[in-house]
């Protein structure tokens, strides 16, 4: 069984880092990860992965494979679409894939959970902090339980 994590791109590396450790802290702990990258973004991008394969071995995986979907154009739609959907649809039976709608444009978000339930992913994440005025640049970490919140979009609500 593999586990794959699926994630938009973010100027704000805890956008993208935060939700995954938080899947981690209940129990996804991801063998792979493919992350949406553009030039302009390209040195948070690879930040974020860096905090991300951390992350993974403090968790107790192995240091996962990662991917990057690279596209010019942030309303490259077709392509951040393509970017999901790809992953979830290459999974086999046995496999598990979490979309995380966190990081990014509200467009990407959009995009990225309409692909995740669409073509079928495990699990659509969003991890809710109740307040990014007190906690904005702050890592997972250092932010307390109380004032988060991880949802799997999947379990319906």
């Amino acid at each position: 069984m593999t586990r794959t994590w699926v994630t938009t791109a973010s100027t704000n590396v805890e956008a993208v880092v935060n939700s995954l450790t938080a899947a981690c802290d209940n129990g996804f702990v991801p063998d792979e990860i493919h992350a949406l990258s553009l030039p302009a973004i390209e040195a948070e991008v690879e930040e974020a992965l860096t905090f991300a394969e951390r992350t993974v071995e403090a968790y107790g995986g192995d240091s996962p494979s990662v991917f990057r979907t690279e596209i010019d154009d942030e309303i490259a739609f077709g392509e951040i679409q393509e970017h999901v959907q790809s992953v979830v649809k290459a999974a086999g039976d046995d496999d598990a894939v979490a979309v995380d709608i966190t990081p990014g444009r509200k467009f990407m978000s959009a995009i990225a959970f309409a692909a995740g339930m669409r073509y079928g992913a495990d699990h659509v994440y969003y991890l809710y902090i109740s307040s990014t005025e007190n906690y904005f640049g702050r890592l997972y970490p250092e932010i307390p339980r109380t004032a988060t919140q991880l949802y799997d979009l999947t379990e319906g609500y």
